[in-house]
């Protein structure tokens, strides 16, 4: 499986009262998609952006949507997320006892189904899903807040996956969320990782149009570079 690396501005740490201009300004250093992260105030200790704000942002932008739910229950939502544009569906294995029933929903509505895995959970939890999922997304901070540190054991997860793939044959990718700063995106793509989600790194920058073209430049340049 040829590695394709792609940056995903997290809008979580955009300015939202110029979102529409946040987003042109990602567009135009080259991001891939745009992560939407979804928080219920009990999953995880935040409340962010809902329905609306998805329909929103599917009228302000073609970039496709890579919605994150970290919510309870989060197979009673699928429905809405995806009728209101959402591209991509990722939901947590901790959030759900029917992670299986909750991925072949987000696949019926016509989503690309993501299963997610917090710093504590391995990456065995999912040996059931693996051939039922488009994408895996590794936590690399405790879920609920922006602008937290890096947890290298995220790097060893990452390259688990990449041989689980490897060895089984399967064809999900594998995203990385949390704390990915340019510093650290070479590491990240040489283990193994292909999605880069990335949110104070490029919001918060005097230039977020560089900052998308910078990590991308130097995801890039790591894929040519022996591990």
């Amino acid at each position: 499986m040829t590695q394709r690396i792609e940056i995903a501005p997290s809008i979580l740490a955009a300015d939202f009262s110029c979102l529409g201009e946040e987003i042109r300004t990602v567009e135009r250093g080259g991001a891939a998609m745009l992560h939407v992260d979804v928080m219920d105030g009990h999953f995880v200790p935040n409340i962010s952006i809902g329905v609306p704000v998805v329909t929103s942002l599917r009228k302000a932008t073609r970039l496709p949507l890579d919605v994150h739910l970290m919510i309870e229950n989060p197979e009673l939502y699928i429905q809405a997320f995806a009728e209101a544009g959402a591209s991509m569906i990722s939901i947590h294995e901790e959030a759900t006892p029917h992670l299986d029933r909750a991925l072949s929903m987000i696949r019926e509505y016509g989503c690309q189904a993501g299963a997610v895995i917090n710093p504590a959970t391995p990456v065995a939890a999912l040996s059931e899903v693996f051939g039922k999922v488009d994408l895996v997304l590794v936590m690399s901070v405790n879920p609920g807040f922006g602008g937290q540190k890096f947890i290298p054991g995220a790097l060893g997860k990452i390259r688990e996956l990449k041989r689980i793939r490897e060895s089984y044959n399967y064809s999900f990718r594998i995203e990385v969320d949390g704390g990915v700063v340019q510093d650290n995106v070479a590491d990240l793509v040489r283990a193994g990782a292909e999605i880069l989600v990335a949110g104070t790194s490029i919001f918060h920058t005097p230039d977020a149009a560089e900052a998308v073209r910078a990590m991308k430049e130097t995801a890039d340049g790591a894929l040519t570079q022996k591990v």
